[in-house]
C-alpha cells in the first residue's frame, strides 16, 4: 500500500462534496507530475484529503477504488483520472502550520512542493499526520 495526498479548493470540491457524491473521479490534474502520482496509484492505496486555498489543512482520507483512466474532462487525451471514495474524516483537521512546525514532516512534499496538488506521503509522514490529528 502507498499513501498520498490530494489537494482541493474547498470551494470548487470540498470533502463534503466528496462524502456526499460517494465513489467519484479525481478530475481535472493538468500538471504532468501530479497527473504521474494519479498513474502511479493502486486500488486500497489511501489518500488524504486536503483543502487547500483558503484552509490549507487535511479534512480526511479517501481511498483510491479505481486505477486511472483518460480525464473525460480533458480534450488532449493527456491526462488521466482515479476514483476515490470517502474513508473517514479526521479527528481534528491537520493544518499546514502544524505540518510545518513539526520535525518529523520538514521534508514532505506539502512543504517541498507547495503547488503539486497530488503527491505521495511516505508511511511515516502518514503516521506522523495521524498522531497530530488524535491529539
Amino acid at each position: 500500500m502507498q499513501y498520498w495526498l490530494l489537494k482541493s479548493e474547498p470551494e470548487t470540491w470540498s470533502w463534503s462534496n466528496q462524502v456526499k457524491e460517494g465513489p467519484s473521479m479525481w478530475d481535472g490534474v493538468r500538471n504532468y507530475q501530479a497527473r504521474n502520482n494519479l498513474m502511479k496509484m493502486k486500488r486500497k492505496d489511501l489518500c488524504f484529503f486536503y483543502h487547500s486555498v483558503s484552509e490549507k489543512k487535511i479534512i480526511g482520507i479517501v481511498e483510491v477504488v479505481k486505477e486511472f483512466y483518460p480525464d473525460p474532462t480533458d480534450a488532449s487525451g493527456k491526462f488521466v483520472v482515479v476514483d476515490v471514495k470517502a474513508k473517514n474524516k479526521l479527528k481534528k483537521p491537520v493544518s499546514l502550520g502544524e505540518i510545518k512546525s513539526t520535525k518529523k514532516l520538514s521534508k514532505i512534499s506539502l512543504v517541498k512542493q507547495s503547488r503539486l496538488s497530488v503527491m505521495p506521503i511516505l508511511k511515516s509522514e502518514w503516521l506522523e499526520i495521524l498522531k497530530i490529528s488524535n491529539s
